[in-house]
């Protein structure tokens, strides 16, 4: 299984399942994480957390933890 977290930088990656429960699956659906949706992943901090994607023609960074719960293709 490989997550959002494994993408290297520049590389693109297309959302297969969205792992966790309850508040914290909702909030990573209200940002545009969905399955079936195609992330860039731009950069990652300098310490290694959190990472930016672009997602549906907008920037967007996420903690390498919820970058945990989003299996990708």
């Amino acid at each position: 299984m490989k997550t959002l977290r494994d993408v290297k930088v520049g590389e693109t990656a297309t959302i297969a399942r969205l792992h966790g429960e309850g508040a914290l699956k909702r909030h990573i659906m209200d940002m545009g994480l969905t399955r079936g949706t195609e992330v860039f992943v731009r950069k990652v901090a300098p310490l290694g957390d959190p990472m930016e994607l672009t997602v549906r023609g907008y920037e967007l960074s996420v903690r390498k933890g919820d970058a945990e719960l989003i299996e990708v293709e």
